[in-house]
């Protein structure tokens, strides 16, 4: 029985996408060492890899000596093949980047957040990102996809931001639309502790985590889950929305859930507040409150330990429900776990008998950046492949999901 043609071709495409994903993971590789690992003859890698060199995807990478004197030309994949962009909306600052589908940064920028409406925040961040393509001398069609962090939940059956309280206006319709058409790229839209999460898990402190949590901490508070490498969203996007936990009871009946009882107190604003109680005056910021700890000063020491233990509070009620192996602590507030850290360690372990390592982020301000650009190649790298392979099939055949 003679086998369809487009199953052949399947196979084929198949074979290409696996040594595609070899290569990008371990690194550039001979003919023979590739047949070695994935299992598949040398002349179909051969061929594979000459399908994937007419498309772009690969390129010789050097060559290597074996046994006997015998040179192997090495391949690797060929990162020029498309680039993506990633774009950082925060309340006080944007940052955009670009890379190639290495993963390797081309270009980036960061402004202050100066947008008084939503428009004009979405405005400002499109302007960033036009300045990280102008350094990268790429116009907008050379961006194969745009993932952009943001406060809150985005909702794709209204195209609408919910919950972003910190940033005023930022639910409003069309605005994900109008960043999109002034933008000219394909774009997506993703909670910012989420991406967080994604970018420490892939490039600080979370990375082999089993299930992971990063706790971000700055004008707000959010946490992300990758469990298994996989972000963990929740059936409608909120999950990791723990603002909203509550710290003081049930609100009396036909009253308005106010927004994050545990975000009103866990914030910068609340450590400012803190301070504020416990004596401190003046101009006061989160970072001048963790400064003056550091020179251990009575008021912003009790503040951060105040912050610390409500940290543990929101720490031990996700552990009895996730039970993470590793939670990161991030964001402008998470800056300082220097300070943090103990206090939250030790009453972690005054609250519950479930105890996971607690740790600082590593990737500091980068992080939903990172996870922004980490989550654009993610959907870039099958695309740009299927768009490449495509061009060599015969007429009239369709090409198949690699994933």
């Amino acid at each position: 029985m003679t086998t369809p043609p487009w199953n052949r071709q399947r196979l084929r495409s198949n074979n290409e996408w696996l040594l595609l994903e070899r290569l990008r993971h371990e690194g550039p590789a001979s003919r023979a060492q590739l047949a070695r690992d994935s299992g598949l003859s040398k002349p179909t890698v051969s061929s594979a890899l000459a399908a994937l060199e007419r498309a772009g995807l690969v390129r010789e990478a050097g060559t290597h000596t074996q046994g006997r004197g015998r040179v192997a030309v090495l391949y690797e994949p060929d990162p020029g093949a498309g680039h993506v962009l990633g774009i950082d909306i925060g309340r006080a600052r944007l940052r955009t980047a670009v890379t190639d589908l290495a993963g390797t940064i081309v270009s980036r920028t960061e402004v202050p957040n100066r947008g008084r409406g939503a428009a004009s925040v979405a405005d400002a961040a499109v302007a960033c990102a036009e300045q990280a393509l102008a350094q990268a001398r790429l116009a907008p069609g050379d961006i194969v996809h745009t993932a952009v962090g943001t406060p809150g939940v985005f909702d794709r059956t209204t195209g609408r931001v919910r919950y972003a309280v910190n940033l005023p206006g930022w639910g409003r319709p069309g605005l994900v639309e109008r960043m999109k058409a002034r933008l000219g790229t394909p774009l997506s839209v993703h909670n910012d502790a989420n991406l967080a999460a994604l970018g420490e898990y892939t490039f600080g402190t979370g990375a082999g985590s089993r299930l992971f949590v990063y706790v971000l901490i700055g004008t707000g508070l959010g946490m992300g889950v990758v469990a298994d490498g996989e972000l963990f969203l929740g059936a409608h996007g909120a999950a990791g929305e723990i603002g909203f936990l509550p710290l003081d009871g049930v609100p009396r009946s036909g009253s308005a859930p106010r927004r994050g009882m545990l975000e009103d107190a866990v914030s910068a604003d609340a450590v400012v507040r803190a301070a504020r109680t416990l004596g401190m005056t003046g101009p006061l910021t989160a970072k001048r409150v963790f400064d003056a700890a550091r020179t251990d000063d009575p008021a912003a020491l009790a503040a951060v330990r105040q912050e610390g233990e409500r940290l543990a509070l929101a720490v031990a009620s996700v552990t009895a429900v996730l039970d993470p192996d590793l939670v990161a602590l991030g964001g402008g507030v998470g800056r300082g776990a220097d300070l943090l850290l103990a206090t939250v360690r030790d009453t972690l372990h005054r609250l519950t008998p479930l105890r996971p390592r607690v740790e600082a982020s590593t990737t500091g301000d980068d992080a939903v950046l990172l996870g922004a650009l980490s989550t654009a190649l993610r959907v870039a790298r099958p695309l740009v492949f299927d768009r490449r392979t495509a061009r060599s099939l015969p007429a009239g055949t369709k090409q198949k999901d690699p994933r």
